[in-house]
């Protein structure tokens, strides 16, 4: 491994956390495709098992390519969840200056029923903006700030006796909240780390023997610093695998910070110039249950399955090289997430159908820790983003 991206053929890449994706060919069906090609709406498309999912034979489609003949989700459902979705990002544009990733981001998780890590160097607003997704929903909210001295129980619990009943009685922990914000959590130990691994994959924790439901909606939220580590414990893949998406954070534009001292200015800065409506809880389970109703075509799977293969150094193209760089790929989870995550996308989006396209947009977010680098990608300066891109540039779209 001598270190040149080039003899992995990784194209240029956009910088991390960027939404847009290398020029790839149009999906069946899109405005784009047009024309009696081999690639177009009429030819065959092999889905899973070698299946045709286009073509003479095959099940009807809505115009769009990958859309279902019946539809998925009624219009006024998707009314429903578009006024959800805008009012969250109203109490978001409130709080947070710019961050258009970080919003979508947090959106996407947020309907996805998953689990976001935040990263970035200080100051850009990764509290604000966890508080600012916790403050447009009627649920409850617990920050924990984590420390290297911060146990187990001070996140899930404990059991305190009761000497006038000679008892013990259960004290609920901070975790016991629909959202989470774990505030630095590379700060605190190993030990306290594991504590959350049940909270984030089962929804539940066990206290004294007895198992406590974790309330719904449930979302964890956490932050790190990736340039300080004196005092920060690494974040072990078991538990970086349980967030459904990581977001590196960037640095505002110019007219962007131009506004934040102009709200800093006018004094509404940290809070609502204005007051918006309220999402309840009951919204957000909406949200989550039409995301399930999301269809995906066998097409949109088949793509996903041969990406994380090639992650792993197989697939239909194989990235040459990759396995010098790649040292573990996507799991099955990841496979999982980027379904999901497609699937919430295009909810959010006002669409009951994935295409390949939604699993492109969230594809840094995504993959991105979940690919274990070797030591000569890590020395090389090789990023996880262009190992993305070269995924995803040779694998086709269906």
């Amino acid at each position: 491994m001598t270190g040149d991206p080039q003899r992995m053929s990784i194209p240029p890449t956009q910088q991390p956390g960027s939404s847009a994706r290398p020029p790839a060919p149009p999906a069946h069906g899109s405005p784009s495709a047009s024309g009696p090609s081999a690639s177009g709406p009429g030819a065959p498309t092999q889905g899973v098992q070698g299946q045709a999912v286009q073509g003479h034979g095959a099940p009807a489609r809505r115009p769009g390519g990958f859309a279902p003949a019946a539809r998925a989700i009624s219009p006024g459902d998707l009314e429903r969840s578009g006024a959800i979705v805008s009012t969250i990002t109203k109490v978001f544009q409130s709080r947070v200056v710019g961050q258009e990733n970080l919003r979508l981001s947090l959106l996407t998780a947020l309907a996805a029923g998953g689990h976001v890590l935040l990263e970035s160097v200080p100051g850009l607003a990764k509290t604000t903006a966890a508080s600012a997704l916790a403050s447009s929903i009627t649920g409850s909210f617990a920050r924990i700030q984590c420390t290297p001295d911060l146990m187990p129980n001070d996140i899930i619990g404990t059991q305190i006796f009761n000497y006038g009943s000679g008892t013990f009685t259960t004290q609920l922990g901070p975790v016991h909240a629909n959202v989470v914000l774990l505030d630095e959590i590379n700060r605190s130990s190993a030990k306290t780390q594991s504590a959350m691994l049940e909270a984030m994959q089962e929804r539940q924790t066990s206290i004294g023997g007895e198992v406590y439901r974790l309330p719904e909606p449930f979302m964890v939220l956490a932050t790190q610093n990736p340039i300080e580590e004196e005092g920060t414990y690494v974040l072990p893949e078991a538990q970086m695998d349980r967030f459904l998406m990581k977001e590196i954070l960037t640095y505002p534009r110019p007219a962007e910070e131009h506004e934040i001292l102009d709200r800093s200015s006018a004094g509404s800065l940290t809070g609502p110039r204005e007051a918006v409506g309220t999402v309840t809880l009951e919204d957000v389970r909406f949200l989550q249950q039409m995301v399930d109703q999301v269809y995906v075509d066998p097409a949109v799977k088949r793509y996903i399955i041969d990406l994380v293969f090639t992650t792993r150094g197989s697939g239909p193209r194989p990235v040459p090289n990759l396995t010098q760089s790649v040292r573990v790929g996507a799991s099955p989870r990841g496979s999982l997430a980027l379904m999901r995550v497609g699937q919430a996308h295009a909810l959010l989006h006002g669409r009951d159908y994935v295409t390949p396209d939604d699993v492109r947009a969230m594809r840094y977010g995504v993959l991105r820790h979940r690919l274990v680098l070797t030591f000569d990608a890590l020395a090389s300066g090789i990023k996880p983003e262009q190992i993305i891109d070269a995924v995803f540039h040779a694998v086709p779209m269906p």
